[in-house]
């Protein structure tokens, strides 16, 4: 591990006091990395804060940023590099040995990426923690393909906000995507599966995260979760839907919330229906007008791209 060569990836866009308070937790960190930050256009000091702070910034039209093609554009500008951690601008790391915590699964050398754990941001609301509790246990575990049957689609479950990923790993599989609307985590985890590289999770490698989404938020990024899994339909062939999953959720949220929280019951069945609904608009995409689909759906630019 100790001969590995990190790099830190964090695509930027409007937001400074973020990117601050991510640049403060990465200054702590024990491990040895560089920080590589890819900015899309900012007009709000973020791409002049990153210059004063970071030695590797570059700038790119707004128009230009996808998803999966801006990591994976990092990824191939920057090919020195063994391990690349991927962490989104809205997240902070909680302990300084997250970094190297984060990079110890790759000591097997068939491991090919590993998502770290999330906690919610300290205003979060009881939903929003109870999302990270629910995806996020503290307990560590390396993947591959024998647990599909017991994990389903937990088994390539990653994160865009906190995520690491073995150069050559990513390489064999393709590299990131260009061409989905988001996932672009999920999609390369499950290639490197079917691959027989090994995906971990580890517990010990912790981040902030959270949102706090409007009704209308949330209802948008499901209708986006529907649009992949119906355009990477071949996931859902390897490694199952997620049906039984979202049971579990709805089950858990309420578990979470208990008798005391009474209160807060009908926003959770309001907002897993409106999930569940715009989730299956999604999967229903190709029978949508673009115009409609851009309405609906939150990463707007997606639909204007040629990928759309």
């Amino acid at each position: 591990m100790q001969s590995l060569r990190i790099a830190c990836v964090i695509p930027t866009y409007n937001g400074r006091r973020e990117l601050e308070r991510l640049l403060d937790s990465l200054a702590v960190q024990t491990a040895e990395f560089d920080t590589l930050i890819v900015d899309s256009s900012s007009s709000d000091g973020t791409f002049e804060l990153a210059q004063a702070r970071c030695a590797d910034v570059i700038r790119i039209d707004g128009k230009q940023f996808n998803h999966g093609g801006t990591r994976q554009m990092m990824a191939e500008t920057h090919p020195r590099y063994d391990v690349f951690v991927y962490l989104t601008q809205d997240a902070y790391l909680e302990d300084p040995r997250a970094i190297e915590n984060i990079v110890e699964p790759f000591d097997d050398p068939l491991v090919g990426a590993v998502c770290g754990r999330q906690l919610p941001h300290l205003d979060a609301t009881v939903l929003a923690s109870h999302a990270r509790w629910f995806n996020y246990p503290p307990v560590s575990r390396v993947k591959t393909l024998a647990d599909v049957p017991e994990l389903g689609i937990k088994t390539p479950f990653m994160s865009n906000s906190f995520a690491a990923y073995r150069r050559d790993a990513l390489r064999a599989v393709g590299g990131f995507p260009p061409h989905v609307i988001l996932s672009e985590d999920m999609y390369v985890a499950a290639k490197m599966l079917l691959s027989h590289w090994k995906v971990a999770y580890q517990g010990s490698a912790v981040c902030r995260h959270s949102h706090n989404y409007t009704l209308r938020e949330e209802f948008r990024r499901y209708f986006d979760i529907g649009v992949f899994q119906a355009r990477e339909s071949w996931i859902h062939a390897h490694f199952g839907g997620a049906r039984g999953e979202g049971f579990r959720y709805v089950k858990s949220e309420l578990d979470f919330l208990g008798a005391r929280r009474w209160y807060l019951w009908p926003s959770s069945f309001l907002r897993n229906g409106l999930k569940l609904l715009a989730f299956k608009l999604g999967k229903e995409e190709a029978r949508l007008s673009r115009p409609l689909k851009r309405k609906l759906g939150m990463y707007k630019r997606f639909w204007d791209s040629e990928h759309a």
